[in-house]
């Protein structure tokens, strides 16, 4: 069975991220240190039912739907900039790097939502704590793995993986008749690792991306005759611009 979350207090959670290069918060935590209400972040589970299915899938699956959108956080001031395309390298991703990828942007009417900026100031917040205050570059991550016809679907097809960013932050939206999905955390530089899985909506992952690798094992249904679904929103902070082809 796999080991339960370890989870970090949120007091701890600078000193946790700073010395193991992660930390884990439950969904009470994260309301907290975005000074939001539960319902109001349960109120946005409706957009992943809207993601529209991804169309740069290198493996030829059809398991992931996603929107993305670009942000600048400095200081406390949240801006959106115009849409962009998302790219990687190939040393963070062989799979998918290296060409430009032009998802759909995210919903205007969550990226309004008076919740949004708390959520993304608040983990700017933490990025600060990790690596001094400075201006981040923020990019937003809706994700819907789901199963289908295939039977499996690969939160991470591209493997165990860095993104190039300082601060990588994966939270749990929703989980639905799903086995599989571990999460999988190494340190960068030797064999240490934890594994868990994350169950309870809106509780959250943070990597200091620099030192961990990590990666999340494929799902399949607990009931055949059933949808499988798990929906996340990844967020990650990176310093001195976006990562952009030459």
């Amino acid at each position: 069975m796999t080991p339960p979350p370890p989870l970090t207090a949120l007091s701890d959670l600078d000193a946790q991220l700073g010395s193991a290069g992660y930390a884990v918060l439950d969904a009470a935590s994260l309301f907290r240190l975005a000074l939001v209400a539960p319902q109001q972040l349960a109120s946005w589970n409706h957009f992943w039912d809207e993601l529209p299915p991804d169309a740069y899938l290198r493996d030829g699956g059809r398991y992931r739907r996603r929107r993305h959108g670009s942000f600048v956080l400095d200081g406390e001031q949240l801006a959106a900039v115009p849409h962009r395309a998302h790219w990687q390298p190939l040393d963070y991703n062989a799979l998918h790097g290296g060409f430009e990828r032009w998802f759909e942007p995210l919903p205007e009417a969550l990226v309004a939502d008076v919740a949004w900026p708390r959520l993304l100031q608040a983990l700017g917040r933490c990025a600060s704590a990790l690596r001094g205050a400075q201006r981040w570059f923020i990019e937003a991550h809706a994700f819907r793995i789901e199963t289908g016809s295939e039977g499996i679907g690969r939160p991470t097809p591209e493997g165990a993986h860095r993104d190039g960013v300082d601060l990588v932050a994966v939270i749990l939206v929703a989980r639905r008749n799903v086995k599989g999905g571990e999460t999988r955390v190494f340190d960068a530089r030797g064999p240490q690792g934890l594994r868990f899985t994350l169950a309870e909506p809106f509780s959250v992952l943070l990597l200091d991306d620099a030192r961990v690798i990590h990666e999340t094992t494929p799902i399949q249904p607990q009931d055949a005759a059933l949808p499988a679904e798990r929906d996340t929103l990844v967020l990650t902070y990176r310093a001195g611009g976006f990562q952009d082809a030459a």
